[in-house]
């Protein structure tokens, strides 16, 4: 499976509480509700249809499940909110119970194993695992190299801080633009994959000189050091007598 996040993004890189302003108030957030002026069902709400589509299954932080298994059920009748309804569910959760996981929700995991159970869906075959909101989640699996494709609804808004994705590890990611629209409202859907890293080249051992080399290192005897020195018009000779050695000394 691929591992697909897809966010709504503000210009200055906040995903917190898009849908509302009771969504997210975690550290006093004030401007919940920031993608409603730009929302678009052709371009916007496109974007996220396309990544359903290609879902075999969805994963949240419990945050966001909480939000999205509150809201989509009642949806039900609009084919968008169907898709959402009927895709199995993964959501990463240290305080949920195994026995809480309404909207079709298969599976609960424990916050230190999420890299790892990640790893090993992303290994399995099948559609994608598209992930929505949840920042600290997808901050986790960006730092750990696991999502192969971001999609940013970036949206013509500061809003002046909140909760971001992104990691500030220090680590250097590369991606590769693969598509690009701007919607009419001015939101730009960027979708983007992760750039493999190059492999490190192996390292060489130390050149050997060969034999003709090692000859020119050797005396005229086959052993020791032959010393060279110009001598008549611009040539050289060995000097590997004691003679010739102390006439190099007294020179």
């Amino acid at each position: 499976m691929r591992v697909v996040v897809s966010e709504f993004i503000s210009l200055d890189g906040v995903v917190q509480a898009p849908g509302g302003p009771d969504e997210d108030r975690d550290g006093g957030f004030a401007n919940g509700g920031w993608t409603h002026p730009f929302f678009d069902p052709e371009v916007v709400g496109g974007a996220f249809a396309d990544a359903v589509s290609k879902a075999d299954a969805l994963l949240y932080g419990r945050r966001t499940w909480e939000n999205m298994a509150g809201a989509w059920p009642e949806r039900a009748g609009d084919p968008f909110a169907d898709r959402m309804n009927e895709l199995p569910k993964y959501v990463v959760s240290d305080t949920l119970g195994d026995a809480d996981l309404p909207w079709n929700t298969k599976e609960r995991i424990p916050v230190e194993a999420a890299a790892a159970r990640v790893r090993e869906l992303r290994d399995t075959e099948g559609g994608d695992l598209v992930i929505m909101g949840s920042p600290s989640l997808v901050r986790t699996l960006l730092s750990a190299g696991l999502v192969d494709e971001l999609r940013l609804m970036v949206m013509p808004v500061l809003v002046g801080g909140g909760k971001s994705i992104f990691p500030e590890d220090g680590g250097l990611r590369t991606l590769e633009l693969v598509s690009t629209v701007i919607s009419e409202a001015g939101v730009h859907v960027a979708t983007y994959r992760a750039v493999p890293r190059p492999a490190r080249p192996p390292s060489r051992p130390p050149a050997v000189p060969g034999a003709g080399a090692l000859d020119d290192l050797r005396g005229p005897s086959g052993h020791g050091t032959a010393i060279m020195k110009p001598h008549g018009h611009g040539d050289t000779a060995p000097l590997s007598s004691p003679a010739r050695a102390r006439r190099l000394t007294r020179s």
